[in-house]
């Protein structure tokens, strides 16, 4: 079994890639589309991730991506509230 990583970790992570593919997930959570607790579910994936230790490389050569990469345990998350984010925009 995967050990989970450091939560704060796995939190910037989150917000790296919320930055990486222009989805706000902060502005997301403070609008009510993104729950306190799927939130924690998102970071929670990130540390349970095995791709998670190659995801700083990736972020760090990435510039301006439209998503996450498949490998991504959030994915679908992020589609979703970017898709919910250009909605209201």
């Amino acid at each position: 079994m995967q050990r989970l990583g450091h939560i704060m970790t796995h939190l910037r992570l989150v917000l790296r890639m919320g930055q990486a593919t222009g989805t706000d997930v902060v502005a997301a959570h403070r609008q009510g589309r993104l729950s306190q607790r799927d939130w924690a579910k998102m970071v929670r994936s990130c540390q349970g991730c095995t791709w998670a230790a190659k995801c700083p490389d990736w972020l760090d050569k990435t510039d301006g991506v439209v998503q996450p990469p498949n490998t991504c345990p959030n994915h679908k998350r992020f589609e979703v509230l970017k898709a919910q984010q250009s909605k209201g925009s």
